[in-house]
């Protein structure tokens, strides 16, 4: 396998680079590098894009632009004039251990693989091309309850349920697309969950600023596990209390990260919930994370 550095943005779409044509981006290397070790991702060149990825955290008029290159712990302490919204800071201070926290980039972690075990261990599930979802007659206590019916595997971003729920907006090396607009649920076509095309770079995200936001996660321990369920909820009405201006998002609980409250109506809630049978306890931890969460930031003014 070679490696190869990019000297700047605009050698990404060049033939010498051949991202997307049997190379891949590296940056942090804390999901590449495990990916391709157990043999999930094959690659002939990796290909360093640290050099050129941005790396700022700078805070404009109503929001903030964060570089893709930007890392977990560089978020979690950013400084207060920077203004990080707070679901995004604790979504990222829950994310992982500080030894990837200090490495892993915002963009990669938006980008990470299902921890789904049958994909993970080499079974021959859907996602990995076989006919069925194995969790279906299989264990499933840490799997999706919405949008499982092809694949019942658990995005596992923090991050991307609080940019979620902050109505982030992605810049690529080719386009802008709302966060929502970055994960599509997978079919028998296309069994990917992002819409990246081969070859294209998250490079900055644009966060709007809320008047309060939190982040709140369950996991089967106390530290560095991914979620069983992470809610974060997001006012962005001046009011102190919560009303139609709130958004709900979730993550560890479907394919991609899933909205479940919108003042706008892109959201329904929880009925179109289709828990498995070990997955079933995730609805009322759900509704439980929310309800704590949406008295977080109605007491933040």
């Amino acid at each position: 396998m070679k490696l190869r550095r990019l000297s700047s943005l605009a050698d990404a779409e060049s033939g010498e680079a051949g991202l997307g044509n049997g190379s891949l981006a590296l940056a942090g290397g804390t999901e590449v590098v495990p990916l391709l070790r157990d043999g999930l991702l094959a690659a002939d060149t990796l290909v360093d894009v640290r050099g050129v990825l941005p790396r700022e955290i700078t805070p404009y008029d109503g929001g903030v632009r964060i570089g893709a290159g930007t890392t977990l712990t560089e978020l979690e302490h950013a400084d207060t004039a920077a203004r990080v919204p707070d679901a995004l800071r604790e979504a990222c201070r829950l994310s992982a251990s500080p030894q990837i926290r200090n490495m892993g980039t915002i963009a990669g972690n938006l980008l990470q693989a299902t921890r789904c075990w049958y994909w993970r261990l080499g079974h021959d599930c859907w996602l990995a091309g076989g006919e069925k979802c194995l969790a279906r007659d299989g264990r499933s206590d840490e799997h999706a309850v919405f949008g499982n019916s092809r694949c019942a595997s658990a995005h596992p971003s923090d991050p991307a349920a609080a940019l979620l729920a902050l109505g982030a907006t992605v810049r690529t090396s080719r386009r802008d697309l709302p966060i929502a607009d970055l994960y599509r649920l997978p079919t028998d076509d296309d069994r990917t969950v992002t819409a990246l095309e081969p070859g294209e770079l998250i490079l900055e995200i644009d966060v709007p600023r809320p008047a309060a936001s939190t982040y709140l996660k369950a996991m089967d321990r106390k530290r560095y596990a991914f979620a069983l369920v992470g809610v974060a909820a997001v006012r962005s009405g001046e009011s102190d209390e919560v009303g139609e201006d709130v958004r709900v998002a979730l993550a560890g609980v479907a394919p991609v990260p899933w909205l479940v409250e919108s003042h706008n109506g892109d959201a329904v809630g929880f009925g179109d919930a289709t828990p498995l049978p070990g997955s079933a306890y995730k609805i009322e931890l759900a509704q439980a994370l929310i309800r704590r969460a949406k008295d977080a930031i109605s007491e933040t003014v």
